[in-house]
């Protein structure tokens, strides 16, 4: 759905019956990257996911990697300029779909040709495979570009049967990794399915390739309070897909966005997916709809809205990220898609609702719209950072070039964050380190 469609369809909700939406804080970035531009002088490219890489050394020469989609993939530093950018796989042949990279984590330590190697991994949805990227400590030192291509050549499509199969682009979608003792697994959602599927990465001969472990199917349709069946607003054919994902790697949880319906967590028990908790759902959550043929999108009948929505999420709900902190406590964070806002959620007991906020307009950037992933680390970050890392894609970046829509990923200081709260939220930069996590 486009991101105007959603910002109407919410408009149009919050008339009809008066509800309002918490106020969100505002929060401001103080970095932000170049604008893409997905057209062709612009090389096709649209912002999409953010992951952040800690370096072992020198913390303040991390990096902040982020897909593009059909353009690949970038590598930023963290003032925000670009370090290198890779190309997603061409199409294998006349009639294939080429690559197509739609989101983005990191793995730290990962044995590979026996040596230990931090990963960047992706999602190719145009060719329904995870892409391996090796990160190289000393080519950021040295100023080289720092991700390296070790995805095994016979890595297999991780949903589709065949090649054919594969051009019909029910493919690997969203994206998030965690570390197991010395396992590194990936969780992979499809796109437009309700499946998620665990695979366990696997070095082949220095190259990395995986192997599945457990998939999950999430609820296409519910019954409501009223006793009803409903299914969430979507074109023909389409089932409600997850994208935002994110595994508390302390507590073996898995948190996944399903657009229209709201957020999940799913324990991970032996590397198995149990029984999935619906925490939250979407304000449009059993909203009649019909379909407008004309118009090729479906459209929600707000007049006629029984009320068992949430209060917090605006479809589509999108990208997740943790926050840790001692003890079990800390943070998840959910974006908002639909008004432009984050929402914050207990990392511990029940996953408690705490607050929203937005980021807008500052000095340094303009604000973010229709955000879809988004990253969070808690370690300091050199002098550029040294509370934390919020990093949030921005769907709608600004000053625009003409009719040019543009889209980047704005970096935001934790301590931003946490302070707006009128009960500040946690800065905890000691208790968690993302390169051991255990």
């Amino acid at each position: 759905m486009s991101a105007s469609a959603l910002s109407t369809l919410t408009a149009a909700l919050l008339m009809v019956t008066g509800a309002a939406a918490p106020q969100p804080v505002s929060v401001f970035a103080r970095v932000e990257t170049p604008a893409v531009y997905d057209d062709e002088a612009g090389g096709n490219a649209d912002a999409d996911d953010p992951a952040v890489w800690v370096d072992p050394r020198h913390p303040g020469r991390s990096l902040v990697i982020a897909t593009l989609k059909e353009a690949g993939l970038d590598v930023h530093g963290l003032d925000g300029r670009r370090l290198q950018r890779i190309a997603a796989p061409a199409a294998p042949g006349e009639d294939a779909a080429p690559g197509r990279f739609n989101n983005v984590d990191v793995v730290y330590g990962f044995e590979l040709d026996g040596e230990k190697t931090d990963l960047a991994l992706v999602s190719d949805r145009g060719r329904d495979r995870v892409r391996a990227y090796a990160i190289d400590p000393a080519a950021v030192a040295a100023g080289r570009p720092p991700l390296k291509d070790v995805t095994a050549a016979n890595a297999a499509p991780v949903f589709s049967a065949s090649e054919t199969e594969v051009d019909d682009q029910r493919t690997a979608y969203g994206l998030a990794a965690f570390s197991d003792d010395d396992n590194a697994y990936v969780v992979v959602s499809r796109r437009e399915e309700t499946r998620v599927r665990l695979l366990q990465l696997e070095d082949q001969n220095g190259r990395v390739g995986y192997k599945t472990e457990d998939t999950l199917d999430l609820p296409a349709s519910f019954t409501l309070p009223n006793g009803t069946e409903w299914t969430p607003c979507a074109d023909p054919g389409e089932r409600p897909q997850v994208e935002g994902m994110v595994v508390d790697q302390e507590e073996h949880v898995l948190y996944a966005a399903q657009e229209d319906v709201g957020l999940w967590r799913v324990d991970l028990d032996d590397e198995e997916f149990e029984r999935p908790e619906l925490i939250d759902r979407v304000r449009e959550y059993g909203t009649p709809w019909g379909y407008d043929a004309e118009e090729e999108e479906c459209v929600l009948d707000t007049a006629n809205d029984p009320g068992y929505g949430g209060e917090h999420l605006s479809a589509d709900a999108e990208g997740t990220a943790i926050y840790h902190a001692a003890d079990g406590k800390g943070y998840l964070l959910a974006s908002s898609q639909g008004d432009d806002t984050f929402a914050v959620y207990e990392r511990q007991g029940r996953n408690a609702y705490l607050g929203s906020f937005a980021v807008t307009d500052g000095a340094a950037t303009d604000g973010v719209q229709h955000s879809d992933g988004s990253a969070v680390v808690n370690v300091p970050l050199g002098r550029s950072f040294p509370k934390g890392l919020l990093v949030t894609h921005d769907g709608e970046a600004t000053p625009a070039d003409g009719d040019r829509e543009g889209t980047n990923f704005k970096f935001t200081g934790w301590e931003s964050v946490a302070t707006a709260f009128p009960k500040p939220l946690t800065i905890d930069t000691e208790s968690f380190d993302p390169r051991d996590p255990d």
